[in-house]
């Protein structure tokens, strides 16, 4: 049986010690590697090519998110699940959009930590049940669509919608720019261009509106 290889990134040496001895008692995992930065998690990423990366979001240096949005690039195939101390909605929705396949929280019981590395490994997504609730509930409080009215996203050009989906994966301006070849100032109208259509305000609820409609997926 292929073991799934496991990166760990985080900059408490206790933490990271005791998450390498509990992945190492489990037959269907192997700790590759271990980083304390996020500059160390691009590094060994690309030496070793984990399957799933366990990244802390603050790190010195290059945070975790940072580190995620660059390695979504290089190596869209490697799952990252964020395991942090933060539950703060700027955080949960950072990670999310950055390309995170999965979040948990480092008190959460090993069993959540342990689904969540196979789930990932697979190609799934595991949120655990904290961010589970902050999702659902900033889903729910999105702008709804009357019964029997157009859905807000059939109003979107084709160019538009081609922008909400790099919007939902985490593509910052510059890159959706380089990504349709496009300037960063029609970017920039076509993004003002969905919120208003949309009704949401900033780029997170555009975000969310997109997976709650199936636009985009979080895998």
């Amino acid at each position: 049986m292929d073991k799934i290889c496991v990166l760990i990134a985080d900059d408490h040496t206790l933490f990271r010690k005791g998450i390498v001895k509990m992945l190492e008692a489990e037959e269907d995992m192997r700790v590759v590697g271990e980083a304390a930065t996020g500059r160390e998690a691009l590094e060994q990423a690309r030496e070793l090519i984990p399957d799933v990366i366990l990244m802390d979001i603050k790190m010195p240096g290059l945070d975790g998110v940072e580190a995620t949005r660059t390695l979504r690039r290089e190596m869209p195939h490697v799952g990252i699940i964020f395991c942090t101390m933060f539950e703060d909605d700027e955080f949960v929705f950072r990670g999310l959009q950055a390309g995170g396949r999965g979040y948990i929280l480092k008190d959460a019981d090993p069993e959540t930590m342990l689904r969540a590395i196979r789930a990932v490994a697979h190609g799934e997504s595991l949120l655990g049940p904290t961010i589970a609730q902050k999702v659902l509930r900033q889903l729910a409080a999105l702008p709804g669509e009357e019964a029997g009215r157009t859905p807000f996203y059939d109003q979107l050009t084709p160019r538009e919608l081609e922008v909400l989906k790099l919007i939902a994966v985490g593509r910052c301006n510059k890159e959706i720019a380089a990504a349709l070849v496009l300037s960063e100032k029609t970017v920039k109208n076509h993004i003002a261009n969905i919120f208003a259509k949309l009704q949401v305000y900033d780029r997170t609820q555009a975000m969310l509106y997109a997976i709650r409609k199936g636009l985009v997926k979080i895998e």
